[in-house]
């Protein structure tokens, strides 16, 4: 047989088996992150960095609220939801006529 352009014995193309669950070390890494941009956006760029640690502890959890959960993941996850809210509680309070929320 020929082993090149198209002429290979694999089936399906080498990207697919990627597109799994993360395994252990990646998941730990994505909380790690999470928890970061969680902590980092209580200081600056709340409603950038609130989402972005909701999305990291979501896909640090496998996805699903099932099975054992790590505890970055957690904690990335709530921050990044009370990160969120908080921003946008601030910026509601800036667009309103007044002086604003803080």
């Amino acid at each position: 047989m020929m082993a090149g352009f198209g002429h290979t014995s694999r089936r399906h193309p080498r990207s697919r088996g990627r597109t799994g669950s993360r395994s252990g070390p990646d998941r730990a890494t994505l909380g790690i992150i999470g928890v970061i941009c969680a902590v980092a956006g209580f200081f600056v760029l709340g409603i950038v960095l609130g989402p972005v640690a909701v999305v990291c502890g979501w896909l640090a959890m496998g996805r699903s609220w099932n099975g054992a959960r790590p505890l970055p993941a957690l904690v990335a996850l709530v921050l990044g939801a009370i990160d969120t809210v908080l921003a946008i509680v601030a910026l509601a309070g800036t667009a309103s006529p007044g002086y604003g929320v803080f």
